[in-house]
């Protein structure tokens, strides 16, 4: 099966999760919007100024360059009065503009004697100039953040200044994450002979970190048929998706695969990939399941193509596709021809053009492609 096709299977069998919280705004960066946000307030909410200096009236019909001061508008203190022709109030960024002035004179503009101001005569004066107007920015009403955006630092500043306090978001899917294989051993235990530590299941919460989910580990499984079974189908029972790595080949110590079968259904098996060919999807009852391989390379690179995906799918976020870019190979790669391939390499710019070389060893047993190209 091509990925074109596994993605296209993906986004049929994937649907939203159901179930809506309110949070408040100091918790919501991550979270995914359940209905969009329209601002309370329009942005500016009233007409200031953009500059230190003085508020006028511009009047092509009155033209002048010299103003009497009559008064001074200050950030949250605007001028209680009406400013006339031939009359100007000193103000200061971000203050409100006062009724009758349109355009602001930079300070460094003008020069003051007592209670007047002359304006340089090589300043032109101009509707406008240095002013904010009220909903310039965005109008009362209109849409901040559309449902399905996953909530950002840079959100949660807009959505303050407009005064939300809080909204609502989507459960958050739940992700349970096994490893298995009897090879494994959890940080900080002593290698015996022929084990490893268990790098996957450490890598691939961290991958999930970065999406509205709740986590739960459950740790290792054993080369055991019956535990896989009873193991599975517990994981079905408390999450949303299921994530395992290892035994879903055809191995005879590969017992993932033929459990969830027996338990529920796959949906697909085998990509053309390199790496990540032996991926198994389907569910559980309402649990979905993805085995990914157990080299840690097969994982990361499964995780990236389509368990990145499906969680976006569940947590109704707005999908995202990998970043792509054009770049002249430095070398001649293999590539045997029948399966996609994915690469691991260093991406670098030479005289305003990306250039990529690939590592000498593209083994999927080989994090260090990973960590230093």
């Amino acid at each position: 099966m091509s990925i074109e096709e596994a993605v296209s299977l993906l986004d049929d069998m994937v649907r939203p999760l159901e179930g809506i919280e309110h949070v408040d705004l100091d918790s919501c960066v991550g979270r995914t919007l359940a209905t969009e946000v329209r601002t309370p307030i329009s942005l500016p909410p009233f007409d200031s100024s953009a500059m230190d200096g003085y508020a006028i009236r511009v009047d092509p019909n009155v033209p002048t360059n010299r103003f009497e001061v009559i008064g001074e508008s200050r950030a949250g203190h605007p001028f209680d009065g009406n400013v006339d022709t031939h009359q100007c109030t000193r103000i200061f960024t971000g203050a409100m503009l006062p009724d009758g002035a349109n355009a602001v004179v930079l300070q460094e503009d003008v020069k003051r004697s007592r209670d007047f101001i002359v304006v340089d005569p090589e300043q032109s004066l101009n509707v406008d100039m240095n002013v904010r107007r009220e909903g310039s920015e965005i109008k009362q009403g209109e849409v901040l953040l559309d449902a399905g955006q996953v909530i950002s630092d840079f959100h949660v500043g807009l959505l303050a200044s407009c005064g939300i306090a809080s909204m609502q978001v989507n459960r958050k899917p739940v992700v349970a994450v096994f490893s298995t294989g009897d090879e494994l051993q959890d940080l900080g235990s002593e290698l015996e002979p022929g084990q490893i530590f268990d790098s996957n299941r450490v890598s691939l919460k961290q991958l999930l970190v970065h999406h509205d989910v709740d986590i739960v580990d459950l740790g290792r499984i054993s080369d055991d048929p019956t535990e896989t079974r009873t193991r599975l189908q517990e994981a079905s029972t408390i999450a949303d998706l299921l994530l395992t790595s290892g035994g879903v080949s055809v191995g005879d110590s590969d017992y993932v695969r033929p459990a969830v079968e027996a338990l529920g259904s796959l949906t697909f098996w085998n990509i053309a990939l390199k790496p990540g060919k032996p991926l198994a999807v389907g569910r559980i009852q309402d649990c979905l399941f993805f085995g990914l391989p157990g080299n840690p390379v097969s994982a990361v690179v499964t995780y990236l193509l389509f368990v990145n995906r499906a969680v976006e799918l569940l947590a109704s976020s707005k999908t995202h596709e990998l970043l792509k870019l054009t770049a002249t190979l430095t070398k001649e790669v293999r590539h045997s021809i029948g399966r996609r391939e994915y690469q691991r390499g260093r991406l670098e710019q030479e005289n305003g053009e990306l250039r990529v070389s690939a590592v000498t060893d593209q083994s999927s047993n080989r994090l260090t492609s990973f960590a230093d190209p």
